[in-house]
């Protein structure tokens, strides 16, 4: 089995490590955990860094759990935030947590029989019946508010406007989040926690509170945040969030954004979101070396990302869907294109609309004066005779022929293409 800390280290996934973490995983096989905040029912690819290193660790024979916060979830973490997140009832946590845990089997193994098998865990199954008299005996006794001033998350809230401040509710998170570490090492066995920077005043308050009421000794771990080499947000564009869930963010869009990262960015990124071994890393980034403008980097991290996520038949229909405005796609290809997809590659494309009944119509008229595809019926006709035109990706060669309802795609749409590149969509209605 490979080294887990040392596959991290060269995958530059390593922010800070405990000492003697990296001793205690060479003793065989260790538990570890993530916390997920079920505060949507889909992840997005700020997720993915955790879920990685969750993902690495498995691979390397440990038992991964994934921590799905049904009760931490109803008050929100402070870390990184500069205010409070909406609180969530019972019913809409109870979705978020189905859908996010059916999100992490296509990273994780929860099914097989194998003793490292991933589990998922609900820190609403051993919070919800403690009272808080209880909790703030056995467990806020235990750490000093000296202690959890200290911590980078609390000081940054507390430095900002008064009128923002920071409620009790959240001051209290971290014990909150310590807690399902004790509960955690006392039931599950699991001995580290793995996160993101932001994470680890929350994850030590959790090794403090393990030392102090068991006096043992307990490991984390955290990721870098990561970041765009141009300063900005990784995963968020101007539509916002890149989701896991299909539905918020289609397959083709998921892969665009791969596709369309930074040479330097890309660098980074194959180590951390792919699964590919050193050595095919290293061949990858040194073939791109060689011709940037190929963009095989970004290419086979877009595949390898994709796949990962939604699967390989929607990887190829992905990557057919990209190939449409400069590859050499066809009628057929065009018309495997759902209405979303459709409109996201033609986004920005100029749009007529005809009527249902103005079809079947010949073809300079509907080109030339139903829409304004040409500027005149002569000059439609020049570029049709010179094999210039198509119809739906198909050429269309007959300039007194009729253009009818059986050229429609999806029920709406008409694509008309000049030349190679400038292309034309004419919606039905």
């Amino acid at each position: 089995m490979k080294n887990f800390v040392e596959e991290l280290k060269w995958r530059g996934m390593i922010h800070d490590i405990t000492p003697g973490t990296e001793e205690a995983l060479k003793k065989g096989q260790m538990s570890a955990y993530v916390g997920i905040d079920p505060t949507g029912d889909s992840l997005h690819i700020g997720h993915l860094v955790s879920i990685m290193i969750l993902k690495h660790f498995q691979a390397c024979g440990n038992k991964p759990y994934a921590l799905v916060g049904g009760a931490t979830g109803m008050i929100g973490d402070p870390s990184m935030k500069s205010a409070e997140r909406n609180l969530l009832d019972e019913e809409t946590l109870a979705h978020n947590v189905a859908c996010i845990k059916e999100q992490l089997g296509k990273f994780l193994d929860f099914n097989s029989d194998a003793p490292n098998k991933a589990e998922l865990v609900n820190n609403y199954d051993w919070m919800k019946d403690y009272t808080f008299i209880n909790f703030t005996r056995d467990i806020g006794k235990l750490i000093t508010v000296n202690y959890m001033m200290s911590k980078d998350s609390v000081k940054k809230r507390l430095s900002r406007d008064s009128s923002e401040g920071m409620s009790f509710t959240e001051f209290t998170y971290q014990l909150l989040q310590g807690y399902d570490f004790l509960y955690l090492y006392e039931h599950k066995d699991v001995h580290l926690q793995l996160g993101g920077a932001d994470q680890w005043g929350n994850i030590t308050t959790g090794t403090e509170l393990i030392r102090r009421v068991l006096g043992k000794e307990a490991h984390g771990l955290t990721c870098p945040l990561i970041t765009k080499a141009d300063g900005g947000k990784f995963g968020k564009t101007e539509k916002g969030n890149i989701w896991l869930d299909a539905s918020r963010t289609t397959p083709y869009q998921f892969y665009q954004f791969w596709l369309n990262v930074s040479d330097e960015d890309a660098q980074r990124y194959i180590k951390i979101f792919t699964m590919l071994d050193r050595e095919t890393i290293e061949a990858a980034i040194a073939e791109h070396v060689q011709d940037p403008g190929r963009r095989s980097l970004q290419k086979l991290l877009a595949k390898e990302v994709t796949v990962m996520v939604h699967g390989e038949e929607e990887y190829e229909k992905a990557l057919a869907a990209s190939q449409m405005l400069f590859g050499k796609s066809s009628g057929e290809d065009l018309r495997k294109l759902d209405e979303k997809t459709f409109l996201e590659v033609f986004e920005g494309v100029p749009t007529f609309e005809i009527s249902k009944e103005d079809l079947p119509c010949g073809a300079l008229d509907l080109l030339a004066v139903k829409t304004a595809v040409f500027p005149s019926k002569g000059e439609a006709r020049k570029m049709i005779q010179g094999n210039g035109f198509s119809i739906n990706k198909d050429k269309f060669t007959d300039w007194a022929g009729n253009i009818g309802t059986e050229h429609i795609i999806d029920g709406k749409y008409i694509l008309a293409q000049k030349g190679k590149k400038d292309y034309f969509i004419i919606k039905v209605k």
